[in-house]
């Protein structure tokens, strides 16, 4: 009875903001994320760890997409131009990485770009029948080009060479729009499985963690870190803001997944 009560309840709440409009759940979906940053903020001490957990959850996500395309023989679902700019983003931030730090950040960014990569070889040549290109819609310059133009006009002044400091910019401002593609797919669909449903939840997973980083940075130094590294000084918060983009690109997929799950249906419908 207990159990069934709850769920009632979840529901009744999820009916209530399904009948909101966009200029209500906005807010609240704010609102809800400030009060989880706070509280990551207050029960975990060394922040670096977000960054670390943020790229060990895409990993999971992408060991979910491996036992997709293993188990079931089916690519369907996936966007195969968003796996490639994906590819292309943690590629950049490898070369970086492995020439500006040289830590746990470029093992897990290793690791998950092997995994990519065989991720494209097995959407691109083994289980090429099952994908649909005609859904696959988003082309990559949408994403690319304006990452490029920007990074070489916002990027951080750091000791390091102007090109590392370029791709740098590049691989921050493509991280936070290489889930377009895969949305674009999912909307043109409308119906996702649950595979390619988790994997993207657990994307939408990752970039909060990255995003509540760099807010608890802001809120320590009360507001002094946004302006101590960058081109003009324009670095760090438009770095803040392509995290915030691509959270606020994924918070509305991870509601009606959220919804689903409540609701206890496997396949997720996205709304018209």
């Amino acid at each position: 009875m207990g159990k069934r009560r709850g769920v009632s309840a979840v529901n009744v709440v999820f009916g209530w903001l399904r009948h909101q409009s966009k200029m209500v759940k906005i807010p609240l979906g704010i609102i809800l994320s400030l009060i989880l940053v706070v509280f990551l903020r207050f029960t975990v001490k060394n922040h670096n760890h977000f960054f670390v957990a943020s790229e060990l959850i895409h990993a999971a996500g992408i060991i979910i997409l491996i036992y997709k395309l293993t188990r079931q023989k089916t690519c369907s679902g996936l966007s195969l131009k968003s796996q490639e700019v994906t590819a292309v983003f943690l590629a950049v931030r490898l070369i970086c990485s492995i020439s500006m730090e040289g830590d746990i950040h470029t093992v897990l960014d290793f690791a998950t770009l092997v995994s990519t990569l065989w991720v494209i070889y097995m959407i691109r040549f083994k289980l090429k029948a099952s994908y649909v290109k005609t859904l696959d819609n988003c082309h990559h310059y949408y994403v690319l080009v304006p990452s490029a133009i920007l990074a070489f006009i916002i990027h951080p002044s750091t000791r390091y060479t102007y090109i590392n400091r370029v791709m740098w910019a590049f691989c921050v401002y493509l991280e936070s729009v290489s889930v377009l593609p895969q949305l674009r797919l999912m909307q043109n669909a409308q119906i996702i499985e649950p595979f390619t449903a988790h994997y993207v939840f657990a994307l939408g997973i990752a970039r909060f963690l990255a995003c509540a980083h760099w807010l608890i940075q802001v809120f320590e130094s009360r507001g002094h870190y946004l302006w101590l590294i960058g081109a003009g000084y324009f670095w760090f918060p438009m770095a803040l803001l392509a995290e915030a983009v691509q959270t606020f690109i994924l918070a509305d997929f991870c509601y009606y997944y959220v919804k689903s799950a409540m609701e206890g249906q496997l396949v997720l419908k996205m709304p018209v």
